[in-house]
């Protein structure tokens, strides 16, 4: 389990393919060492990988042809840059929302405009995802939590403090860009129960 809350960024050092699927290696030297052992969790623009090697500050991990299809992932460049965060310990603060790191969709960033010192950013997810977006709800944007401020169709909108936009990737987007969506998991197991209560 992860928070959205994102601890640093790092950097692709190296895609190698490895019997159809991926090997991603990343620069973590921003990353507390002590919180990213082989076996480890960590996620990576909002998906969660498995820590399979290191090698100094690099991570390794591999990422399936599945995760590759469903997120942002198998578009990563050498040089990319990338949301970063090691799973959740006992003891750790609960700064954003509760986040598993499974990507339900790939939406996309259709607005992109200034609101005093923030940025609003509108996306748009694919119509099925849309029952679970609640205004005032959570939602985690490549691995960020973010508080949805507006909902219409098929779209929806949050606002994005400067701070955010200089830690994360969310500064770097431009209009047209997909981005890794993963939706409140509260809603999608509320869901899956409401049948059993009706």
């Amino acid at each position: 389990m992860f928070t959205g809350i994102i601890t640093a960024t790092g950097r692709v050092t190296s895609l190698t393919e490895k019997g159809g699927d991926l090997e991603l290696g990343i620069d973590a030297a921003a990353l507390d060492p002590h919180r990213i052992a082989i076996g480890d969790s960590v996620s990576v623009q909002g998906a969660c990988l498995t820590v399979t090697r290191r090698d100094g500050s690099c991570i390794f991990a591999d990422v399936s042809r599945e995760t590759m299809a469903k997120t942002t992932l198998g578009e990563l460049r050498a040089g990319s840059k990338v949301n970063l965060e090691p799973s959740l310990r006992v003891g750790d603060a609960l700064g954003g929302h509760w986040v598993s790191g499974h990507v339900d969709a790939v939406g996309n960033l259709r607005v992109l405009a200034l609101d005093a010192r923030s940025w609003r950013m509108e996306f748009e997810l694919p119509g099925a995802l849309m029952r679970f977006v609640a205004s005032k709800g959570s939602i985690c944007v490549d691995g960020v939590s973010l508080t949805v401020n507006e909902i219409e169709g098929c779209r929806f909108a949050v606002n994005v403090i400067p701070h955010t936009l200089a830690v994360t990737t969310l500064g770097e987007l431009k209009v047209g860009d997909g981005v890794n969506i993963e939706i409140d998991v509260i809603a999608r197991y509320l869901d899956r129960l409401m049948p059993s209560f009706s």
